[in-house]
């Protein structure tokens, strides 16, 4: 009989060494190579290891859509797509403590409450302690099981015998198999885990979402293929210091990558916001120099933001450039552009950018607010508090178009803005606007500071 092999396998990427080293030759991480044992038994024969699987004419072929189950959570079924699809494997990943576990938790009080059966499994708490947070959080349901369980045959037998149309996985990385050697958490785990669980999702048509730890640097703990093989990525964010939770899609095989859903941690659990623009602009300051507002756009939802910048004298010889919200590198291009399209002499001050209520935004359609913000402070004059910017800028100054221009200056016109500054190239397509707007196409950063800041 063959004897089993060692391999030292990496917990990042996979890489299998034949001995140990400190690092990793694949991707080049410290200490991430562990001592894995593969089971070498005989090979069955190739006419059992072949399935009936036959090809089938692509016309041929019935589309039927897909049984969505409602979470009752407007913005988690809208970065789903609709809702949770049947016999789906979800994978969500967030910071410690930034309420995954509580989302999901109300969010199978909220399917059981269509009298519909949902398996909680918990890798790290016991029942007694989800118990308390489901008291604590108001979700008692006599449909939700709880079952405190790490060994996956057990979590299989149990799903078979419940068969509920919601499993909850708490987290994958506690999970592991007994037929495998290596420590939970391992890269072969995890993977061999992940593979049952869909196997079980797609036969059963069980729905089954799987609780992912994230690494320092951001990314879902274990390999890469684990992001792979689910049929959806949701990564939830935030900051402990902020109340408010963003939940992204990074893949979806069933709908948009592009959506966001919005919440706000408060003491009986997560509260879904759903009028977001209000909430991220009901505090601006009035009369203040270098606030602006932009609507900006994530997925198909318009979204108005405050952006703050404060300029002022570097105190020490290297002016300090601090950035929240936004990539520091744009904000460098666009100073940039400032100094040698305007000849703003503002390389040399101390220049912070913020948006408020710790929001992230990618899209270059905030370029232009950038740039007003940072004049505004610097100049010391105040932007009209009905005025909403919104443009990319080039190198050469120009202001370049940005996409669903019409759907932001509607979402901005709810909120009582009735001023506009947005590119030239986008002013044909605003064609259903009420009559009161006031929107100024600029094609240039120079007209911009003529239409807000009288020139200077």
């Amino acid at each position: 009989m063959a004897k089993n092999k060692r391999r030292y396998v990496c917990q990042e990427c996979g890489y299998k060494a034949l001995k140990w080293s400190g690092k990793c030759p694949s991707c080049n991480s410290w200490n991430t190579l562990t001592e894995t044992i593969i089971d070498q038994k005989r090979k069955k024969k190739e006419e059992k290891l072949v399935t009936d699987a036959i090809p089938q004419q692509i016309d041929e072929i019935e589309i039927t859509t897909e049984d969505r189950i409602k979470t009752d959570f407007t913005e988690l079924d809208r970065v789903l797509g609709g809702g949770v699809v049947t016999g789906s494997l979800t994978l969500i990943g967030g910071d410690p403590g930034i309420g995954k576990s509580t989302l999901l938790l109300q969010t199978a009080y909220n399917i059981t409450q269509q009298n519909k059966k949902v398996l909680y499994v918990s890798g790290e708490e016991s029942e007694r302690q989800i118990k308390l947070r489901a008291d604590r959080l108001k979700t008692v349901n006599s449909e939700l099981y709880i079952l405190a369980e790490t060994n996956l045959l057990s979590i299989i037998k149990n799903s078979k015998q419940l068969k509920p149309e919601l499993i909850i996985i708490d987290s994958i990385q506690t999970i592991y198999n007994p037929q495998l050697e290596s420590a939970p958490g391992s890269v072969s785990q995890v993977r061999e885990c992940t593979g049952r669980l869909m196997h079980l999702a797609k036969k059963e048509e069980i729905s089954i979402v799987l609780i992912g730890h994230v690494t320092k640097e951001g990314s879902i703990a274990g390999p890469r293929t684990l992001e792979h093989m689910v049929d959806t990525v949701l990564y939830f964010e935030g900051d402990s210091n902020h109340i408010y939770r963003i939940l992204r899609a990074v893949k979806n095989r069933f709908g948009s990558t592009n959506e966001i859903g919005i919440f706000t941690m408060e003491q009986e659990g997560l509260t879904e916001v759903l009028n977001p623009s209000q909430v991220f602009i009901e505090e601006r300051p009035q009369e203040v120099p270098g606030s602006v507002v932009i609507p900006c756009l994530e997925g198909t939802r318009p979204i108005l933001i405050e952006l703050q910048a404060l300029v002022g004298a570097a105190n020490f010889g290297t002016p300090s450039r601090m950035t929240t919200g936004i990539d520091h590198k744009r904000v460098s291009l666009l100073l940039a552009v400032l100094e040698k399209r305007l000849g703003l002499h503002i390389q040399g001050q101390d220049i912070y950018i913020n948006i408020v209520g710790g929001f992230q935004v990618n899209e270059p359609a905030v370029d232009l607010g950038i740039i007003v913000a940072i004049v505004s402070s610097f100049r010391d004059l105040v932007v009209p508090k009905n005025v909403a910017v919104v443009g990319e800028v080039g190198l050469s100054g120009e202001i370049r178009a940005v996409n669903q221009i019409e759907k932001r200056v509607i979402e901005a016109s709810k909120l009582g803005f009735r001023e506009f500054i947005i590119p030239k190239s986008n002013l044909e397509s605003l064609t259903n606007l009420d009559d009161d707007l006031k929107v100024n196409a600029v094609r240039d950063i120079r007209e911009v500071l003529d239409f807000i800041l009288g020139g200077e």
